[in-house]
């Protein structure tokens, strides 16, 4: 028999190297926290996920606590309740943000939680307000008065990126995050994946080109999953469509990366994943095929485009062999297209003269 534990009055099994965490989510409870992410080393510096463990003179954090044998947690408890809802009006009252500015810029998860937990947001600061600094960069922005250190971004940017950017910088109260020598993202080894703007539960890491683009806090975005076409990976992203944009035809204002464990690209995205979509809404990108007639280029039909293009490689083929034609494709497309290539050259043109950008 499996080892397990009482986890608020039912026995559930446990598998080796379990936290308390990750055994509550695979049963379907969730334990409020604000710092862990998955993809991160456990922290347990926020303490909003902190539990009680009978015998045990604290509450452990879940996060960082492994479950054994015959443990018997309780996950909510008027205890518990008290503690994350005085926990929570402190962490409001070093975010002096609305919730309606939070929904500005990203999903703010410290506002949820103070909500689930009827915490109240102070009025006045604990601390003074942290200097707010403008860098540069054309995708990330940070701002001071929205973040409660709590790390998540520089051990993204260290554990996940493994380029070490961004660092606490300062001391106590006037403690903020910021590159090592305060130099611009853009002079550091950032890589301007936008991680850090993923992970951060507070929107203090928000993203310059929607706010640019002037959207509106009420605005209601649907989600739409796709596959990266950058390169031939194939991460997954969400393109965030505002369907009233442009007259009602809709419009992609941001990238967001699926939760991590739930893809191939575990919620990563490189710089051109997540910020490289203003091309979309072009008016100069091209919308129909054209056939080139007389050197005057003209739109045509995707079937006369392929009638064509099939006419001109049989005519290659019917004057010069069939060696005399190539087929190279892309890393851009996927295996499954890649493939295809392969098969049209060599089943279709009885030729093996076919190449990959990405081959060397």
């Amino acid at each position: 028999m499996s080892d397990s534990i009482e986890l608020d009055g039912r026995r559930v099994p446990i598998r080796p190297g379990e936290t308390l965490l990750e055994v509550a989510a695979r049963e379907g409870k969730q334990i409020p926290t604000l710092c862990h992410d998955p993809r991160l080393e456990p922290a347990g510096a926020c303490r909003t996920c902190l539990v009680d463990v009978k015998g045990w003179r604290r509450m452990p954090p879940a996060c960082a606590t492994r479950a054994s044998a015959g443990m018997v947690v309780t996950t909510e408890s008027p205890r518990i309740a008290r503690h994350r809802k005085t926990l929570l009006s402190l962490y409001l009252s070093d975010h002096m943000a609305e919730q309606e500015e939070c929904e500005t810029g990203a999903d703010c998860q410290l506002h949820a939680m103070a909500a689930r937990y009827g915490a109240p947001q102070l009025r006045v600061p604990m601390a003074p307000v942290r200097e707010q600094r403008v860098d540069r960069n054309p995708y990330l922005e940070f701002r001071a008065d929205r973040c409660i250190l709590c790390a998540r971004c520089t051990r993204y940017c260290d554990e996940v990126e493994g380029v070490q950017a961004i660092t606490l910088a300062g001391r106590g109260a006037a403690t903020t995050i910021a590159t090592a020598d305060q130099v611009s993202l853009l002079d550091s080894s950032c890589e301007l994946c936008g991680g850090c703007i993923d992970t951060c539960p507070t929107g203090a890491l928000t993203e310059k080109m929607p706010l640019r683009a002037g959207t509106r806090p009420d605005r209601q975005l649907e989600k739409v999953r796709t596959t990266c076409n950058y390169c031939g990976v194939g991460c997954q992203m969400d393109l965030n469509v505002d369907r009233a944009a442009q007259g009602g035809k809709g419009a992609v204002v941001k990238v967001t990366s699926p939760p991590p464990g739930t893809t191939t690209n575990d919620g990563n995205l490189c710089v051109k994943g997540r910020f490289a979509y203003d091309f979309i809404h072009r008016d100069d990108r091209l919308g129909t095929p054209l056939i080139r007639e007389d050197g005057v280029l003209r739109p045509a039909s995707w079937e006369e485009a392929l009638a064509r293009a099939a006419e001109g490689l049989r005519g290659v083929q019917a004057r010069h062999g069939e060696q005399a034609l190539g087929f190279v494709s892309s890393s851009r497309c996927t295996m499954e297209e890649n493939y295809l290539v392969q098969k049209l050259a060599r089943a279709v043109f009885h030729t093996n003269n076919v190449h990959q950008c990405a081959a060397t």
